[in-house]
């Protein structure tokens, strides 16, 4: 769902990801200081596998909500398979920064903000196809305090 764009200036996070060769495939690994923020910058990795992400302007924002589920895996896969859902069909959204305003860990719900434009590739230099999300060795680690949160995703390519 398409959702007013607000005007102030965006601040892009740093980068909290790698790649990591996968066979035929290719995971992602993500952190960050809590594990919404691991949530977001693995989002964050896969749009980076589509395209070059300097290339990509904040023009639209839409907002995702994912179904309520029943572990902390699947809330991940159903997230990722969200952000790939709004690229793959229309609006075609390749983001540039998410924003996860509800991050909840009891009836594992994830709504975000998606923050981007519609992907052209006169534009945007295209990277990899993301055919879908797996949970094939999916991770996710959440640390004690003062340690990052991790996820590791492979995602069929």
């Amino acid at each position: 769902m398409e959702v007013p764009l607000e005007t102030t200036e965006f601040v892009i996070p740093e980068i909290k990801y790698e790649y990591l060769d996968h066979t035929a495939d290719v995971q992602l690994h993500a952190w960050g200081d809590n594990l919404k923020e691991a949530f977001e910058q693995c989002g964050m990795a896969m749009f980076g596998y589509m395209t070059e992400l300097p290339t990509v302007e904040i023009k639209k924002c839409y907002q995702i909500t994912t179904e309520p589920t029943d572990d902390l895996e699947n809330l991940l896969f159903r997230f990722l398979d969200e952000l790939l859902f709004v690229f793959s069909a229309e609006p075609f959204l390749i983001c540039k920064k998410l924003h996860i305003t509800i991050f909840d860990l009891e009836s594992f719900v994830i709504e975000c903000n998606c923050y981007g434009e519609e992907f052209d590739l006169q534009k945007h230099p295209q990277g990899t196809e993301v055919k879908a999300i797996t949970y094939s060795a999916m991770q996710i680690y959440q640390r004690p305090e003062h340690a990052k949160d991790e996820v590791f995703v492979i995602i069929d390519i």
